[in-house]
């Protein structure tokens, strides 16, 4: 029976429940307040702000005022990060848009591959937030609050569910692009234990930077030094209790494991060629486009990171942020918009759909989101009162798209207003969101805490609700 337990606790299928076992594995799973729906996340950030004007959210009337100027009414109290209001034009897209599923979902001509799999799209389009600048609004979209020092989403989920493997970190981080603005602060722990960090993981060579042991260091001598090293560590939390303790042995134990079980999740030579090419692994960087978003070989470094999340997702981890930056289309937008919607169209796409005919997105949310949106107005930091071929920073409305997890499937939920300024129906605050995604996961947002310097935290702060609309 000891044995049988220890096997199915290291499958994650026995809840771990002692305080003994928090020092051997502080991410052990934990039963949820409620059965949810979801077991793993997928959330592929966009940092940088798409323009949901030209990928998202259709505004035939902003087209027909291209080059008008608004009235100054309903500029008085807006803050702009670049714009001069006093000579500011609307902007109309572009590009065309498409209805696509039984749905009729309404995407950019940028996007046909997300279009191909509408029926399994849920788009809100009435984001809104406070953050107008990138640090901040990354922060507000990751931590809940546009402040230093807090628990990511990722950190979250742990905390509160464990995560159901023990050779491979429960929240993990991949990059593509040239990197955010907010760079660590958005995996960091905050004031959770370490163990909650994101750890970054790169898509070739070596996972982890430092995981394998030095020449000549054989594994068996390694593995004395941590027994040594953990039975001090032991001694030191009987004494103390901290916590930290804790994350540093187990962090300790997990690269250990790590050394094996890391190399093997990033090697594809058993991926079949259709799978690679449905990511499209192998692409080519288009030749006349690029910009922002373009970081040595993006297009396949993005390709290959959507294709982790699903191998890590099978593997038990709880949550992996894509990162892909940047899309801060200050100008150039007709090169740089389509650069990076390509990039990212077919991948996610492939992903989704790989991961429904596996059988695992009811149990997988997808998430694609950013930390607001861009400007019906063209930008013009040189005062000059003419349309430009960028958009500035846009916090009154945004539009993000979600997948699995219980949630509805070929769904637009929100409007803006005709020139996609202001959400107007079904306002949905960061906070929602992140209540909402907690709730598919059985978490309840208002008892999820964690006492800090005298004050019970959540990832909601102090507001939040869960939209039911969105569920199926």
């Amino acid at each position: 029976m000891a044995a049988l337990g220890s096997m199915l606790s290291d499958d994650g299928l026995l809840q771990q429940t002692a305080a003994s076992d928090e020092l051997v594995n502080p991410l052990a799973p934990k039963a949820p307040h409620f059965e949810g729906k979801a077991k793993a996340c997928i959330f592929i950030f966009m940092a940088g702000a798409p323009s949901h004007l030209d990928l998202f959210d259709e505004k035939p009337i902003l087209k027909e005022r291209h080059g008008e100027p608004l009235p100054d009414s309903m500029l008085e109290k807006v803050r702009f990060a670049f714009i001069k209001k006093e000579n500011a034009l609307l902007q109309g897209s572009p590009y065309k848009f498409s209805q696509y599923g039984e749905g009729g979902m309404n995407l950019s001509e940028l996007l046909p591959n997300l279009g191909s799999v509408a029926d399994d799209l849920l788009l809100v389009r009435s984001l809104h937030t406070e953050q107008f600048n990138h640090h901040p609004g990354q922060l507000m979209m990751q931590c809940g609050r546009g402040t230093f020092g807090l628990p990511t989403m990722g950190s979250w989920m742990t905390y509160g569910l464990g995560s159901e493997t023990q050779n491979l970190p429960g929240y993990v981080v991949l990059n593509s692009g040239r990197g955010s603005s907010g760079g660590a602060t958005l995996w960091q722990s905050g004031f959770l234990p370490s163990t909650h960090a994101g750890v970054l993981f790169r898509n070739q060579g070596e996972p982890v930077l430092n995981l394998a042991n030095p020449e000549g260091i054989p594994m068996s001598l390694q593995r004395e030094g941590l027994n040594a090293i953990k039975d001090i560590n032991a001694n030191r939390y009987q004494e103390i209790n901290d916590p930290e303790i804790a994350a540093r042995i187990a962090s300790y134990e997990l690269a250990f494991r790590m050394q094996s079980a890391a190399p093997e999740l990033i090697d594809l030579s058993k991926e079949s060629k259709q799978t690679l090419d449905a990511y499209g692994v192998d692409r080519d960087e288009p030749k006349d486009l690029g910009g922002r978003g373009k970081q040595g070989d993006t297009y396949r470094s993005f390709a290959k990171n959507c294709l982790l999340a699903r191998r890590m997702v099978e593997r038990g981890v709880r949550f992996v942020n894509i990162i892909y930056a940047s899309w801060d289309h200050h100008s150039n937008i007709p090169k740089e918009l389509p650069y990076n919607a390509g990039c990212v169209d077919q991948p996610i796409a492939a992903l989704i759909s790989d991961l429904k005919q596996r059988g695992m997105l009811d149990s997988t949310m997808v998430v694609w989101g950013s930390e607001f949106g861009r400007t019906p107005l063209g930008e013009n930091r040189n005062g000059k009162r003419e349309v430009g071929t960028g958009r500035d920073h846009h916090p009154y409305s945004f539009s993000m798209l979600m997948s699995g997890g219980g949630l509805k499937g070929g769904y637009t939920y929100g409007e803006t207003d005709e020139i996609g300024w202001h959400a107007t129906e079904n306002r949905v605050h960061v906070n929602d969101l992140h209540a909402t995604m907690l709730h598919q996961f059985g978490l309840d947002h208002l008892k999820l805490t964690h006492r800090f310097q005298g004050r019970d935290y959540r990832l909601t702060d102090v507001g939040g609700k869960v939209i039911p609309e969105w569920i199926n």
